[in-house]
This record gives structure tokens, C-alpha cells and sequence, in this order.
């Protein structure tokens, strides 16, 4: 595969995001895990942004390569609203991300009777990716789907990261945090295929962990609260504090059959995108799969390191993932891949020569929970004077958080639509 020509640094740009996703779609990553069908039914259940194609690939596979009956497959999977995909023999439905809705609620409450369903010869297979916590919407004791969702948007509000949010999550939840597994344990096995979208790759935040032990606890999830200062209603804080709606633990029988693999990773698509930077003549510089804190925060000591390599003469593309955060202050609309691009912006202040991107794998960034939400925006020397000749306030729509307002004015939101797969965010500055 050839880049696209250095001539064009900003079609490089989008080039190198194409390059870094393709690397981690389930039709690259999925088949050689997929296991050969068993004895009896083999259940197929997916959840995420890449749920659909994820479902789509298996079906294929199952169909093609093993000529397996109709009759000898249940399937049932999620994906946000926009992601699904043609996929027979698996029921396909689409749902609300980040927030959830009844939609997700209906077929979680399927999946969950699906599960329980499974018997000593029939074998589990779980599709996960990132946006199955939101997609597998299971709210425990009287908690309602209107209570759940406010309590996901004051955690979104908050700036907590995904782990703090996905503790509480699980611990509101019947299917979160190994409750699946608990449900599917008379199956003679559970193997779960997860694509990765979650810093450090830890299996039990990836969806929520609906299929491996739950190291975290009540007491975390009220904490995280409290700290984060997220009203509950009673019904949230009765679950929170009732031990018996403890999730299950390492050691769990549950537990005793089930496999997890991960098939994909961002710091796949962070090679990806270097090796299309390498070739294009830029000297990657990787600063990792697994960069957290506050987007506008990051972004200026991302500034302060570029400035630094243009300084020395070099020619390098800075790249990093990880998952960014944005305590939401102000009234606008953007996502941490958006802000993170106004940020750089206003600290690189037209520097000459030195363009960046940054997006979400899965082409959607904050947003309203639609398809064509924008996945990121792009940066270039002149952004800042083209936005002040359209009238904007740069550094007034940082503050009200305003960034999708920004792009979109001057023409440089990155929107490639549903990617159909989720490894986090992906940020590549070009210096020289």
C-alpha cells in the first residue's frame, strides 16, 4: 500500500488515519480466531461498534468455511446506531451509544435469556469491542433505563476516564462485569474475541467485562461517585450498597470454561499509521497506545514537542492514542478528539510547517449519539487565521467546549462514518 504523497500533507494526514483503521477491522483481525463449530449450537453474541462487522465476518466464516446449518446457530448482536451490518444467521440490532436506550435494552434482555439457554454441548462465542457498555444495556434491581441514562451522562460530563465510568457501570448492571458468564455457565464453553479500545488493553474494562472476573467493587463505584460528584437516585445508591449485587470475582466457577482473547489492540493501528508516516519520509516518533488526561492538556505539551523538533530541524510524525478526557464546562458540543485538535491549534499558533490530526477509530468523537457524528479535526498552519476571518473566537470555543462548531465553520471536521471498529483514538502530528 502507498501513502499518499508528502506534496499533500493534509490528504497524508487522512491517508495515515485510512491506514491505521484498516489495521484494525474485523475482516483483517477475526478469522484466524474464530473458532471450528462444536458438538452442539454454537451461540454468537456480539456487542460494540465493530459488533455488526464482527458478526457479519463470523457469519461468513461459519457459512463458507464450515457449511454450518441455520439450525445450529443462535446469534444476536448489537452495535451502535449506523454500525450495523447484513449478517445471516445472527440477528443484527443497532442501538444508542454513548448513551443508552430501549433498544439496547430489549436485545440485551434477549442476549441475557440466550446465555442462560446454553447447555453442557452448546459453545459461546462473544464478539466484544468498545461501545458494548453502552450497547448491552442491563439495568439491575429497579433501576429504570431513564435513571441509567442521566447517570452515564454525568459520568461523561465529569471528565472521568473509562475505567472509573465502566466500575460503575458494572455495578449497575446484570450483565457487566462477568454477570454474561455467570449467566452462560452451563455452556460447555465461553470464548470471548474482543478488539481492544480501552489504555493498557485490561479485559475486565474492554465492554465492561461481561466475561471475565471483575477486579474492582462496590466500594470503588461509590467512591468514584462521590469523587466525581455524579447524583444517584436511590435506586442506584440501594445497588451500591447492597453486597449482594457484588460482581463475581477471579475464581468463580463461571469462570472455569471461559477463554479471552484480544485480536486487535490500538497500538495496532498506532503501527499502522507509523509505518504509512515511515514511508511517506517522516521519522515516527510513538508516544504510545495508552495516553490518558485532559484533551487540551495533552494537546499543548504535544505542542511544546513538535515546536521542539521543528526547532531541530527534524522531520518526524508524532503519534499517539490512548483515550483523552474533557470535563465539559461550557454549553457547546465536540468530543476529546476535537478539543484536542482546537488546543493544538491555539498552542501551536500557526506554526509553519507543522499539521496534526487527531480522531477516533471508530469515526465517532463525542457527538450526539448519530452515525454522522465527526470523528476528529484536522489542523494546519492556517487554521487559527481562517477561523478568526469566519469570525470565530478560538480560544472562546475552547472554553464553551465548542469545538465541533470550530471544524465544522472552517471546513476541517474529519468524517469518515461508521468504521465498523474500535481501537481508540489515533493522533499524528507532522513536523517538517
Amino acid at each position: 500500500m502507498t501513502a499518499p504523497s508528502p506534496a499533500d500533507p493534509r490528504a497524508l494526514l487522512l491517508g495515515i488515519l485510512d491506514e491505521a483503521i484498516a489495521a484494525a477491522h474485523p475482516a483483517r483481525c477475526l478469522v484466524p480466531h474464530l473458532p471450528a463449530p462444536g458438538p452442539g449450537r454454537l451461540i454468537i453474541l456480539g456487542a460494540g461498534k465493530a459488533g455488526g462487522s464482527m458478526a457479519a465476518v463470523a457469519s461468513r466464516f461459519y457459512r463458507e468455511e464450515h457449511g454450518v446449518d441455520e439450525s445450529r446457530i443462535v446469534g444476536l448482536a448489537v452495535a451502535r446506531h449506523g454500525y450495523g451490518e447484513e449478517a445471516p444467521m445472527i440477528r443484527m440490532v443497532e442501538a444508542g451509544h454513548p448513551v443508552p436506550d430501549q433498544a439496547g435494552i430489549d436485545a440485551t434482555a434477549d442476549a441475557l435469556k440466550i446465555a442462560a439457554d446454553a447447555g453442557p454441548d452448546d459453545d459461546v462465542l462473544v464478539l466484544l469491542s468498545g461501545g458494548g457498555s453502552a450497547n448491552w444495556i442491563a439495568p439491575a434491581g429497579d433501576l429504570t433505563l431513564t435513571e441509567k441514562q442521566a447517570i452515564t451522562k454525568a459520568l461523561l460530563r465529569s471528565g472521568a476516564p473509562i475505567n472509573e465510568i465502566n466500575c460503575v457501570r458494572k455495578h449497575l448492571s446484570r450483565i457487566k462485569g462477568g454477570r454474561l458468564a455467570l449467566m452462560a455457565r452451563n455452556a460447555r464453553s465461553i470464548l470471548t474475541l474482543a478488539i481492544s479500545d480501552v489504555p493498557h488493553d485490561d479485559p475486565a474494562v474492554i465492554a465492561s467485562g461481561p466475561t471475565v472476573p471483575d477486579p474492582s467493587t462496590l466500594a470503588d463505584a461509590r467512591a468514584i461517585c462521590e469523587r466525581r460528584g455524579i447524583p444517584l437516585p436511590e435506586t442506584a445508591k440501594a445497588l451500591l450498597a447492597d453486597p449482594v449485587n457484588e460482581t463475581p470475582k477471579a475464581g468463580d466457577a463461571a469462570f472455569a470454561r471461559a477463554e479471552y482473547r484480544i485480536i486487535a489492540r490500538p497500538i495496532d493501528a498506532l503501527e499502522a499509521a507509523a509505518e504509512a508516516a515511515r514511508r511517506a519520509g517522516y521519522e515516527p516518533v510513538m508516544l504510545g497506545p495508552d495516553v490518558e488526561g485532559e484533551a487540551r492538556e495533552v494537546a499543548a505539551e504535544h505542542a511544546t514537542l513538535a515546536l521542539k523538533y521543528q526547532a531541530d530541524g527534524a522531520k518526524v510524525a508524532i503519534i499517539s492514542g490512548g483515550e483523552l478526557t474533557v470535563t465539559i464546562k461550557g454549553e457547546g458540543h465536540g468530543g476529546p478528539n476535537q478539543e484536542y485538535a482546537l488546543a493544538l491549534a491555539l498552542a501551536l499558533d500557526g506554526a509553519p510547517g507543522i499539521l496534526g490530526i487527531a480522531a477516533d477509530t471508530d469515526g465517532t468523537d463525542g457527538g450526539r449519539g448519530e452515525a454522522t457524528d465527526p470523528a476528529g479535526g484536522l489542523v494546519d498552519p492556517t487554521t487559527l487565521a481562517r477561523a478568526r476571518a469566519a469570525g470565530l473566537d478560538p480560544a472562546a470555543m475552547l472554553a464553551d467546549n465548542d469545538s465541533t462548531r470550530f471544524f465544522a465553520t472552517i471546513g476541517d471536521l474529519v468524517q469518515p462514518g461508521p468504521t465498523r471498529t474500535n481501537v481508540n483514538d489515533c493522533r499524528v502530528i507532522l513536523v517538517g
